[in-house]
């Protein structure tokens, strides 16, 4: 049953990331106020949003068919948005993946609201003058994949700094899930801040035991892929005024 503060709870969150995030860079009191958004958005639930989890494949996106009149594998809610940080609820059917992709220059937040998520953070690396693994023809950069980690609602919320965790990719485990997302600042491309996205050069080989974490990997940068797009769909909460 939703709670009684629903509103005032997840306007006081974006309240407390427009004061978190008000500045160019961090500055005084930057860490305790991350620490307070911590605890905020730590308290929110789906039904503070009014989502409730949703079947295998019932997935509403109107408008938001594929060329093939497929539903797209996520979808997105718009909550809010200003100048410093964006706020919305990304939707991910069960089995979709938002690939490996990369926030350059922005903090974020994430918050499991329903289902499970398994999230693979890395970190950029400074060039090498070891030559990369064989592969296809395309820029390449190292990395250090920290961790591969499940998240649920009991979970805290997944962050990440411009220097660290900034790559991520997103994978709906076991049925669809949705995460409350918050970007400081929002993407621009204008200003330096558009996303890319990546995949590893080096796979596992079959049967093989997941090599210790963290280890330093090879990226190659791709185009967005052909079978990841994101629909949009109205936010049925509770009204943010940022």
């Amino acid at each position: 049953m939703p709670r009684d503060n629903m509103a005032s709870l997840i306007q006081r969150v974006a309240r407390q990331a427009r004061l978190t995030f008000r500045g160019p860079a961090p500055g005084p009191g930057f860490g305790e106020n991350l620490h307070r958004l911590q605890q905020l958005l730590n308290e929110v639930r789906a039904e503070d949003l009014r989502l409730a989890p949703r079947g295998p494949a019932a997935m509403p996106m109107p408008g938001a068919a594929g060329a093939a009149g497929t539903a797209p594998p996520v979808s997105y809610m718009h909550i809010c948005e200003t100048e410093s940080f964006s706020m919305g609820v990304f939707l991910l059917r069960s089995g979709a993946c938002i690939p490996l992709h990369d926030h350059p220059g922005m903090n974020g937040m994430l918050k499991v609201l329903y289902g499970t998520l398994r999230i693979a953070c890395l970190d950029p690396l400074p060039p090498s003058a070891a030559p990369p693994p064989p592969g296809p023809a395309g820029p390449r950069r190292r990395a250090l994949l920290r961790s591969r980690q499940l998240y649920t609602p009991a979970s805290p919320p997944c962050l990440l700094t411009p220097h660290s965790d900034n790559l991520h990719q997103i994978d709906a485990v076991d049925g669809p899930a949705a995460f409350l997302d918050i970007l400081a600042p929002p993407y621009d491309p204008e200003h330096g801040r558009d996303c890319h996205y990546y995949r590893l050069l080096e796979a596992l080989p079959p049967g093989a035991d997941p090599p210790a974490l963290p280890r330093e990997v090879w990226l190659l940068e791709t185009p967005q892929a052909a079978d990841f797009w994101c629909g949009g769909e109205p936010y049925p909460g509770p009204k943010v005024s940022p």
